[in-house]
């Protein structure tokens, strides 16, 4: 098979994706800014609604999500700091609807029992972790090209895909990456030894549609006026949106808000994503076994 390399385009976006992965990947992010997402919270009030993370687990991850441009940190006074979704950190929520009806339909779950019936039903898994999960499947180093090739080719020698997805590699170092994807059901070999993707696999086309979609669009009026900080930005442009604004005079009366949703965002082909739905598992865990669908 001859080999096409990727459009200027086609590289683009792929780039833009596989920073935006880079963004959400490690482990907490994704529920840090569901946790977010329905109100601007200080650090005393995020630690509760994250109560399986350390000190040392959530500092970083609220500067590493601050210096990204998805999170905002707002200085009143020295003891007074909250953290809220800036319009980029926003627009991730429809993002995360697709990832997490992506995992709720195609990860593999254990059975269990229902509580009213005794019936064995597949567990009940919180969109975070969906996310999670699926984002551990797809953010790996070289995965993200891997697939995207094979979305576009339809089947491809491991030759073919090491010159277009792992450009300066050696041919051997193609083999990892598609026995890990094979492993978690995202592709498979046929007797030729071509690849290509399987039904979950080609399933994830609207979700690398709706991260290239958000890593192309620029950002907010409001976000562009701000100062840049250092670092590289998951979109098309170059630079992050800084999230650290001056210190501001304590308010005189803050608004006091209820505690509502992490995620209120529904998929159109997804189950609707209610108050509590992000916490439903005290402390998330992933199965090892990869027995029926992709493993977690």
């Amino acid at each position: 098979m001859a080999t096409t390399a990727l459009t200027p385009s086609a590289s683009h976006d792929l780039s833009g994706v596989t920073k935006t992965l880079d963004l959400l990947a490690p482990r907490w992010s994704v529920w840090v800014l569901m946790t977010l997402s329905s109100q601007t919270l200080r650090y005393a009030e995020i630690k509760p609604r994250l109560p399986w993370l350390a000190d040392g687990q959530l500092h970083p991850r609220l500067r590493h999500l601050t210096g990204a441009g998805v999170v905002e940190r707002t200085e009143y006074a020295p003891r007074h700091v909250t953290y809220g979704l800036t319009s980029r950190g926003a627009a991730l929520m429809p993002v995360f609807a697709t990832i997490a009806s992506w995992g709720d339909t195609y990860l593999e779950k254990d059975l269990v029992a229902n509580k009213a019936t005794g019936e064995m039903e597949p567990e009940r898994i919180p969109p975070a972790q969906n996310i999670d999960d699926a984002l551990a499947l797809i953010a790996p180093r070289h995965a993200a090209p891997i697939l995207w090739s094979l979305q576009a080719r339809g089947s491809a020698t491991a030759k073919s895909l090491a010159t277009e997805a792992m450009p300066g590699y050696g041919l051997t170092a193609v083999y990892k990456p598609l026995e890990r994807l094979a492993a978690d059901g995202l592709i498979t070999a046929n007797g030729s030894g071509d690849y290509q993707l399987s039904a979950s696999g080609r399933a994830l086309s609207p979700v690398f549609q709706a991260i290239s979609a958000w890593a192309a669009a620029p950002p907010a009026e409001t976000d562009a006026r701000r100062p840049r900080a250092q670092g590289l930005a998951p979109s098309n442009r170059s630079g992050p949106w800084a999230t650290t604004p001056s210190r501001r005079p304590t308010p005189a009366a803050p608004a006091v808000r209820s505690a509502g949703p992490a995620l209120t965002t529904t998929s159109p082909n997804g189950p609707a994503w209610k108050a509590g739905d992000l916490f439903s598992h005290q402390i998330p865990a992933r199965p090892i076994s990869p027995t029926g669908g992709p493993r977690r």
